[in-house]
């Protein structure tokens, strides 16, 4: 009896949330739909509104997500497969793996302040795409870690038994084994 009213709570809780959320939702597209248009995407920002348009940022966050990707991809997964696969397990892998999980609870200003003061102002990168692409990658470099690592520990031990009883390598059963089970 409690646990179905808790459900039906629950229910109602989560349907108000979606509901106020596409109340909005109409109410954001009903006032701005007569006012998108090709030229909105493709001019750069204006002092006339007709004819402003949003081309620089859009292109600066492709650009700020396409090289945080670029960045934070391998350098995540391989720290991962390092961690998990390679590292014996030690003080110091301990010590990298809490590191690395307290790093992902750090608030993203810390990040923005870190990434402003060292990119920024000490490699004298400027405020650059770069040094955004950066900074981004330090923010979510410990989430991809963490992310890959758990990843990799949903692959089970026969299957890397079977590579190494046909005579792989470590490195050869996590390239071909681990790393494509865990994507």
């Amino acid at each position: 009896m409690k646990e179905r009213f808790f459900n039906i709570l629950f229910l109602i809780a989560v349907l108000v949330g979606l509901l106020s959320l596409l109340v909005l939702l109409i109410d954001v597209i009903s006032d701005g739909y007569k006012h998108l248009s090709w030229d909105f995407f493709t001019n750069y920002a204006s002092r006339k509104a007709e004819k402003s348009g949003i081309l620089a940022p859009l292109a600066g966050t492709l650009w700020l997500i396409s090289l945080t990707a670029l960045f934070t991809i391998p350098i995540g997964v391989s720290t991962a497969l390092y961690l998990e696969e390679f590292a014996t397990d030690n003080w110091f892998t301990k010590l990298i793996k809490l590191n690395v999980a307290n790093l992902a609870g750090v608030p993203s200003i810390i990040y923005g302040l870190l990434g402003l003061a060292f990119f920024t102002y000490t490699l004298s990168l400027g405020k650059s795409i770069l040094a955004g692409a950066l900074t981004m990658t330090l923010l979510v470099l410990p989430i991809v870690i963490i992310a890959s690592q758990e990843a990799i520990r949903t692959i089970q031990p026969s299957l890397k038994d079977a590579a190494y009883a046909l005579g792989a390598t470590k490195w050869e059963v996590s390239k071909r084994v681990v790393i494509p089970h865990s994507i």
